[in-house]
């Protein structure tokens, strides 16, 4: 499986695969900041308003089919450019087990240090399945919001907070 970070024209360009991977992520429970049902058009439409923000955006690439995807959000103060927050950390799930989701984190916190960043931050829905991974990969729990956003499917949920200081 290759992963490769894409330019704002490949981001474009791969809008339609990038958003299957959305709605799979989203129909199958994940809390990626959406309800399910995932409208497809919603999906293909929010991935191209990411080719022209300060957004840096991987893929995993397997057979020719986006199979997972990660990207690091840049902030856009002056008095804060050396962090950067982690931001849909998502594998399809016909691909989930196999190690890509560590791989994917570990490409994002290996550029984010390459690129002068010096803090890394996310938030994940509390109790998910994602924070196996992300303590298991070195982040730090800072602490939990409670009831902060709607799982897919409605209920609140909160959200725990990590940061983690990528090292070159």
């Amino acid at each position: 499986m290759n992963v490769v970070r894409l330019d704002p024209e490949q981001l474009l360009a791969h809008a339609g695969e990038l958003a299957d991977l959305l709605v799979d992520t989203v129909d199958g429970g994940a809390s990626v900041g959406f309800l399910a049902p995932m409208d497809r058009a919603l999906a293909e439409s929010w991935w191209k308003e990411r080719a022209a923000g300060p957004y840096a955006v991987w893929v995993a690439v397997e057979d020719g089919r986006v199979m997972g995807t990660v990207s690091l959000a840049y902030p856009d103060k002056p008095n804060s450019r050396h962090p950067a927050e982690l931001v849909k950390l998502m594998v399809h799930r016909t691909a989930r087990g196999r190690g890509l989701g560590r791989r994917l984190l570990d490409t994002a916190e290996r550029a984010a240090a390459a690129e002068g960043i010096t803090l890394l931050h996310l938030d994940t829905e509390t109790d998910s399945p994602a924070e196996h991974l992300y303590r298991s990969a070195g982040w730090t729990r800072v602490g939990v919001i409670p009831d902060y956003a709607a799982d897919p499917a409605g209920v609140l949920r909160g959200t725990t907070l990590y940061y983690k200081r990528p090292t070159p």
